[in-house]
């Protein structure tokens, strides 16, 4: 049985946001980590009817998500995910976050601990604005996927997509999906691994699970995984 893949809101208006949408399934039990006021839970709720709960480090984010309906706490993910019992979750949710931590392997440990699927994304600093700007400027870029000034920027462990590949071979990840993100143009489906991707990827989403005992190597093609839960992914 395919999944249904329901109609997006007009009001989404970050990309992750809509794949992940599609990609979570109906009446799932989700914890969006970083959930800021609660949009992505709300839209999860009201569209997929989600059982969702938020971490997050900032009081007010979490005050304008419990006004919201949403059931979240006050948290800092470099330190409190280890107060959840393994496998309490369907799916955990780093979106935009990643690069915000203290800690990102033990964080991405944690996710895979707590849930049967990782999704997780962030801005690609290999990709081709990145490379020019610090090349032909010898600054800090400003792209779309990364508009802050490095003074105020709360990123402190931006990675390219070769950097995440990777950590998620290292710490024995698979990867069931992998899409490229760009402002105003659809999701794109790609091979992680590919340096091309590397260079083109302004953000990228992935779908992680940890690795089973008989998985077998990477291949040399990347093949996202025919689970039923993506093949409408990014379409």
């Amino acid at each position: 049985m395919s999944e249904t893949v329901f109609p997006l809101p007009l009001a989404t208006e970050r990309q992750d946001f809509r794949e992940i949408l599609r990609l979570v399934r109906p009446g799932a039990r989700v914890l969006d980590v970083g959930c800021g006021e609660g949009e992505l839970l709300a839209l999860l709720r009201d569209e997929k009817g989600v059982d969702g709960r938020g971490l997050e480090i900032r009081a007010e984010q979490v005050s304008a998500c419990i006004a919201k309906g949403i059931a979240a706490m006050q948290g800092d993910a470099d330190r409190d995910l280890d107060e959840f019992p393994p496998k309490s979750f369907d799916y955990v949710i780093l979106s935009q976050t990643l690069q915000a931590v203290q800690a990102p392997k033990a964080v991405l440990s944690a996710l895979v601990r707590l849930a049967n699927h990782a999704i997780v994304s962030f801005p690609n600093f290999g990709h081709w604005r990145v490379r020019t700007s610090l090349f032909v400027k010898g600054r800090m870029p400003d792209t779309p996927a990364l508009p802050v000034p490095w003074y105020e920027t709360p990123n402190i462990h931006l990675c390219t997509l070769a950097d995440f590949v990777g950590l998620a071979t290292e710490l024995d990840l698979r990867i069931e999906a992998c899409a490229a993100l760009s402002a105003n143009k659809p999701a794109r489906l790609i091979n992680p691994r590919s340096e091309v991707e590397n260079w083109r990827a302004e953000s990228v989403l992935f779908l992680l699970s940890r690795k089973r005992s008989d998985d077998p190597s990477p291949p040399a093609k990347f093949r996202p995984s025919p689970d039923a839960a993506t093949r409408d992914l990014f379409q």
